[in-house]
């Protein structure tokens, strides 16, 4: 026991006192936090870019349904042929040329209308020519059936369901969706740091197996002391560098609270009244937009629960996959030589990103997203996708919870006798490829 607790803290002061662990950790959040702020200015910069439309209107309709916007101007040509108009609007460099021809009915006015320009033109274009196309002619049949021009107003006013919970508690359209992006987002750090340390575990083995020095190591210390010491040693940094990002990560989201000027202690007063289950169901006063919606939803997620059950999963996820990355690193001279096992290993965690996504996205707990929180190799993605929404009722049951659990410390417990298995026999073994076939003779060894 004293040799595994020696080959732990080597393993984690190796990686602990790397300059690039060190710089990574406090660099990763900044560059992140960088990167999304410069995509979000990216994009506010495209989006600013004001499109000019010129608008050659030869018939008596449309007349007042062009109206400037933030992002689109119009231009009305008059007195002008087709191809003048459209020599105009070239020269000048404007988005293109919208031409409504002159015939007495309305749909054949916009079933004639062409839109020109220079190259195939964006939906951003488009869309807002087509809703107005659309709007005239819905109100034109309308009328035609006898809806007035004030009635038709009412009919186009756009609905949005109340929803709550039978409890009484507030509920918001997408909130399903953003809980599951919450959760994704744990499963795929998950994802990476398991690709990451359990490559640094194999490599950490082919290095010592390359130099030879694991023959001296091995003289006093069972190679499965020497595997399990590797696998719980590197956790353990990737724990100590997790705990380091959550609190910047936390640092960060508070400041983003405080730029956007959102008013925590409100929040809290205001998600404490929407989540009482004795308080009538009505809607929240109308000075309260959407964002500080979604916000005092996001501040009723059970982080604590949330993220006491990802260092659960990302343990045990991690101890899973290392195992296996280090009877890798055990079997093979090279790095060169791992492809053709590396991509097993990567599958099912790509698996359970995409299909938690769907399945989670669209039903939280139907079999799909049941079936994949509980199957070892996927839950710690796919649980954490589900775990959002809380445990219990509207969430998902604690069976389900622990049961996945266990079986990934049964899963953890049977590879890790597998790959110390292949571990024992590989460590030893140079200049040859190995093969799935030798493998599998190695497990019986």
């Amino acid at each position: 026991m004293n040799k595994l607790s020696l080959i732990i803290r080597r393993e984690y002061l190796a990686k602990v006192r790397n300059k690039s662990f060190v710089i990574m950790t406090f660099l990763s959040p900044i560059l992140m936090v960088g990167m999304i702020v410069l995509i979000a200015y990216l994009t506010k910069v495209n989006d600013s870019q004001k499109r000019i439309i010129a608008v050659f209107n030869e018939s008596d309709y449309f007349s007042t349904d062009f109206n400037t916007t933030d992002r689109i101007s119009y231009i009305f040509l008059k007195d002008l042929s087709l191809q003048a108009a459209k020599d105009s609007t070239l020269s000048l460099g404007f988005s293109g040329l919208l031409h409504i021809p002159n015939y007495n009915d309305l749909e054949e006015v916009t079933q004639n209308a062409f839109f020109y320009s220079k190259e195939a033109p964006s939906n951003f274009v488009l869309d807002p020519l087509e809703d107005i196309f659309e709007e005239r002619l819905r109100q034109r049949k309308l009328i035609d059936i006898g809806v007035s021009t004030e009635e038709f107003t009412t009919i186009n006013d756009r609905f949005e369901i109340n929803i709550a919970t039978f409890s009484g508690e507030q509920n918001l359209k997408g909130i399903n969706e953003m809980k599951a992006f919450i959760g994704g987002g744990f499963g795929y750090l998950i994802m990476m740091f398991i690709i990451i340390y359990g490559g640094f575990v194999m490599r950490s083995v082919i290095e010592e197996k390359t130099s030879r020095i694991i023959e001296v190591i091995i003289s006093s210390v069972k190679p499965f002391q020497l595997m399990l010491g590797k696998i719980i040693g590197t956790s353990l940094a990737g724990i100590t560098q997790f705990v380091i990002w959550i609190i910047s990560a936390s640092l960060l989201l508070l400041g983003v609270f405080l730029i956007f000027g959102i008013d925590l202690t409100g929040l809290s007063d205001q998600a404490v009244t929407a989540s009482n289950p004795m308080s009538s169901i009505s809607p929240l006063p109308a000075a309260t937009n959407s964002m500080q919606l979604y916000a005092i939803e996001f501040l009723q997620i059970p982080w604590f629960m949330l993220i006491s059950l990802f260092l659960v999963y990302f343990i045990l996820g991690y101890l899973i996959y290392s195992s296996i990355y280090a009877a890798i690193g055990a079997a093979v001279d090279n790095e060169t030589d791992t492809q053709q096992f590396i991509f097993p290993i990567i599958l099912p965690l790509m698996l359970a990103i995409y299909v938690g996504f769907f399945s989670v996205f669209s039903n939280p707990n139907g079999p799909i997203a049941v079936g994949f929180s509980l199957f070892p190799l996927t839950s710690p993605i796919v649980m954490l996708m589900r775990l959002p929404g809380g445990i219990g009722e509207g969430g998902v049951p604690l069976w389900q919870v622990i049961l996945s659990i266990v079986l990934l410390i049964v899963t953890f417990i049977g590879i890790v006798w597998l790959a110390a298995k292949i571990y024992r026999v590989g460590i030893l073994m140079y200049g040859k490829k190995p093969t799935y076939k030798e493998l599998y003779k190695w497990l019986k060894y």
